[in-house]
């Protein structure tokens, strides 16, 4: 009876490897409840613990390597992910070892999201590690997942319009051989995403397409990009394409923005959870 219990239910597995939000709106726990939303099996390796809330980041500090390599182990050696989703690694010594145990648990569906200042303009990443992430990190994706600014960082191109974006994609595609998402949630014009691919996606060869999005009208995006790279990570354990994942989670990232939650005294939280309903005792107050 046990035997028959423990095989009745099967889940996907997904793992985050990022900091710590104790305000909950992004890192771990924004991972972790996106996961969830996604009806996968959700799993942790915590690079750093940050001091923070809607209002900014007030200080971050890092967990010891073993501690990391630690966590790591005691995931892979006995839930292996099908997919995995990185954020803030805060320095060249997590990365290097993020690095190598990608590697030993040849691990697949990476989705890198290059985590290096927070939305309240805090560095999340050492300036000294950018370059340990390019090298490093970045050849270990799938696809990689930068704002704005963080591709003008990783490709050293200054992106001001449409053109400049594929070419920032384009020149990270080429030096890391990973499928490239600029997310244009900073553009002043539109907030439409530009996904690079390592191969053409249609028979004229194109190896890009844009997801158009409207702006939503809101200062609740703390964990936007946490959520959105949690979301594809998702969906490639799911074993969808490249496009259908991507486009699967920015449906749910509009509509976690759009549910209009309203949490703190500054940049708020999306609601990772608006697919999920109170229970029937709880009271609903509007």
């Amino acid at each position: 009876m046990m035997n028959e219990i423990k095989n009745s239910c099967i889940r996907k597995k997904v793992m985050t490897v990022a900091g710590s939000d104790c305000s909950g709106g992004a890192g771990i726990q924004a991972d972790l409840k996106t996961m969830t939303a996604h009806g996968v099996y959700g799993m942790s390796v915590i690079t750093a613990i940050t001091v923070q809330n809607t209002m900014g980041v007030v200080k971050s500090e890092q967990l010891s390597t073993e501690l990391v390599a630690g966590q790591f182990d005691a995931v892979c050696s006995d839930i292996m992910p099908d997919s995995v989703k990185t954020g803030m690694l805060f320095s060249a010594d997590i990365i290097d070892i993020i690095a190598c145990k990608i590697k030993e648990y040849n691990l697949k569906n990476v989705v890198v999201d290059p985590v290096l200042v927070s939305t309240s303009g805090n560095r999340l990443l050492e300036p000294s590690a950018e370059s340990v992430l390019i090298e490093k990190m970045l050849p270990l994706a799938t696809l990689i997942t930068p704002n704005i600014p963080e591709a003008e960082v990783l490709s050293g191109i200054r992106i001001h319009s449409k053109e400049d974006m594929v070419l920032a994609a384009s020149k990270l595609c080429a030096s890391s051989g990973a499928n490239v998402l600029i997310k244009g949630g900073h553009s002043t014009s539109n907030a439409d995403d530009l996904l690079y691919c390592t191969n053409s996606l249609n028979s004229e060869n194109s190896r890009t397409i844009w997801f158009n999005s409207e702006r939503i009208n809101t200062c609740n995006t703390h964990g936007t990009g946490c959520t959105l790279s949690s979301a594809i990570a998702c969906n490639l354990a799911y074993d969808l394409d490249i496009v259908t994942a991507i486009s699967h989670a920015k449906n749910y990232l509009y509509n976690a923005l759009k549910s209009g939650l309203n949490l703190g005294s500054g940049n708020g939280p999306v609601d990772h959870c608006f697919i999920c309903t109170p229970p029937d005792f709880v009271p609903v107050l509007i």
